[in-house]
């Protein structure tokens, strides 16, 4: 061994008294590259916590926490803490991040004697480097998840203008895992989604093939999956992070795929057989209406082992989804799919009886356990405007109700709707079809109050609604229908609208007179609104309960002033598939703790 090994350790001692030499920031005399990176930096206000950058760290350097934001739609509240005693640097968080929030400056200190320095949330601490402008930044165009959503076929405006056919044809499984992976699985649709259903979990089984466990994942919070595939409002959309610099991902659709992959003869295998109540224990309750809320309660209801029947006035169950959206929206045999889902459960439905003749709420509430009330939105509302009283003056309810019957329907050559709904288009495409059928031409005109970017339609509704030649003519507030010498219906007057609402925000439309016009028609459709037919309630029932503005009052969970009876869907929250569902859920939930004695008895 030589010598100088052997006296290595014993020079070292020189060192032991001398003064530690510790470079603290050397960056302050010798700056970062402009692309250094450095600490963190987080817009606060842009970014939307969506826990991506969390995600996507494999250091676990990352915590989202709650900084006092309050939570709202498409933004969880939460912002990242990140720890540097973790981070690599690596700036993944950065290349993923879905707002564009996150960046990374070129300022960073080697040492500090408090460790906790080194553990902060950009954006919410503020720091020296906050604004800075150099560091690293995401590069233009680069981007670690797709921004464009996957097309979908669907029918061209020559074929479907002539038919009742649905229009869009659905994913095939190509196509749908290739949009299934543009989700990066941050769930801020959950929170969203009325029915809180487990969006990345089932779009996560879209990417991995496995179907069966993407249904099992659908009906655990909506029975009526198929047809929210098709018909869903879908507001989760709009709070999908990847809506910040792309498309948000197409989950109505890719919902749709996985109830189109399975065969519905699968169903109620994957979905499971209902509980069996312990004897003595199996409660009874009544549903009147078997639209999507009704049937959603007594599918809750039915699963824990209670008798479940459902008394329906018209001669198929589904409600408004039946006898309100067209067959080319929704077809009938989908809708039939998921209520057979529900029928196998063990709930029975009685159509064609009307309650308050055939039977009366007094009866049912003798007969069972609770009784709730989900009767929906069916009559029509009307302008009230001169000549709205005519015979050729429709409202879009009766005659959509009147198509899904099948029962004939005077068609006119041309008609002008009333309204800027859902319910207005899906009207005004209807007679289209029917016009199209008769004439081989369409002449409909839909007039609004609203200006085009404030339409209450869907984007989509309006936008197919002028592919098929339907003329929409926005900012119009209907005065008077006019009619000839003759008694007949020939058109719309109407006026251009300045404003909708007065100072205070109620409605109170102001009209310039001097801009008029008559819109030709031989048939006038008042779209503006629907209202819920009570007169089964009986006026005892009536006087008893408590009313909100005509709408039955209820709390939270839908319980009427009545203990015993529940009013749940559109015709206490307003019309919207999926909200009636959640409704149903929670009226179910709401029963089952008054049976176990955890509410107020019912």
């Amino acid at each position: 061994m030589p010598i100088t090994t052997v006296l290595s350790p014993f020079r070292a001692w020189k060192f032991l008294f001398q003064n530690p030499v510790t470079v603290r920031d050397p960056l302050t005399e010798r700056p970062g590259a402009p692309r250094y990176r450095g600490f963190h930096q987080n817009d606060a206000e842009k970014c939307v916590g969506c826990g991506t950058c969390e995600t996507i760290c494999q250091n676990g350097a990352i915590d989202m926490i709650d900084v006092g934001l309050a939570p709202k739609d498409g933004d969880s509240g939460l912002r990242p803490r990140i720890d540097y005693g973790r981070c690599c640097w690596c700036a993944l968080c950065v290349d993923v991040c879905m707002t564009g929030s996150l960046s990374m400056s070129n300022a960073y200190t080697w040492t500090d004697a408090n460790a906790d320095a080194f553990r902060f949330t950009p954006g919410v601490d503020k720091k020296p480097w906050d604004n800075d402008q150099l560091g690293y930044r995401r590069p233009e165009g680069h981007a670690l998840h797709g921004k464009d959503r996957v097309e979908m076929a669907e029918l061209e405006p020559e074929a479907r203008i002539g038919t009742f056919d649905e229009i869009v044809a659905g994913y095939d499984v190509a196509r749908a895992r290739l949009e299934a992976d543009r989700c990066v699985e941050c769930g801020l649709c959950v929170a969203t989604c009325p029915a809180h259903m487990a969006i990345p979990q089932y779009i996560k089984a879209v990417r991995d093939g496995d179907y069966e466990r993407g249904l099992a994942l659908l009906y655990e919070t909506n029975p009526f999956s198929q047809v929210c595939g098709r018909v869903c409002t879908h507001k989760c959309e709009t709070a999908c992070a990847a809506g910040h610099e792309g498309d948000p991902i197409a989950i109505r659709w890719l919902k749709r795929h996985i109830t189109d992959q399975v065969p519905h003869k699968d169903y109620v295998r994957i979905v499971g057989k209902p509980k069996k109540a312990a004897k003595g224990e199996a409660k009874t309750i009544a549903v009147v209406g078997a639209g999507p809320a009704g049937l959603t309660a007594a599918y809750d209801l039915a699963r824990q082992g209670h008798k479940v029947v459902v008394y329906e006035v018209r001669k198929h169950p589904g409600g408004m989804p039946r006898y309100g959206i067209p067959e080319y929206r929704l077809p009938y045999d989908i809708l039939d799919a998921d209520i057979d889902v529900i029928r196998a459960m063990g709930v029975e439905i009685k159509c064609e009886t009307r309650v308050g003749s055939d039977i009366t709420m007094d009866e049912l509430k003798a007969k069972n356990d609770a009784v709730i009330l989900a009767i929906g939105l069916h009559l029509g509302r009307s302008t009230r405007i001169p000549g709205s009283d005519h015979a050729d003056v429709r409202k879009a309810v009766d005659l959509l109700r009147q198509v899904t019957d099948e029962d004939p329907v005077d068609v006119p050559k041309s008609l002008v709707v009333i309204g800027g709904g859902n319910v207005a288009m899906d009207i005004a495409r209807t007679m289209a079809r029917l016009q199209m059928k008769a004439y081989g031409e369409v002449a409909v005109t839909v007039t609004a109050l609203e200006d085009k970017a404030h339409f209450l339609a869907d984007p989509d509704e309006i936008r197919e609604c002028g592919e098929e030649g339907i003329d929409i003519v926005d900012a119009r507030g209907p005065q008077e229908v006019v009619i000839d010498a003759d008694g007949r219906v020939e058109g719309l007057r109407t006026w251009r609208v300045q404003s909708i609402f007065d100072a205070q925000g109620r409605f109170a439309p102001s009209y310039d007179e001097s801009d008029e016009r008559i819109h030709p028609g031989d048939m006038v459709i008042e779209a503006i609104g629907q209202a819920a037919g009570v007169d089964m309630l009986g006026e005892g029932l009536t006087e008893a309960l408590e009313w909100n503005r005509g709408r039955i009052q209820v709390d939270a969970d839908g319980r009427t002033s009545e203990s015993w009876l529940w009013a749940i869907g559109d015709c206490v929250k307003g019309p919207d598939v999926v909200h009636a569902v959640a409704d149903g859920h929670r009226a179910a939930k709401s029963i089952l703790a008054a049976f176990e004695g955890k509410g107020d008895e019912a």
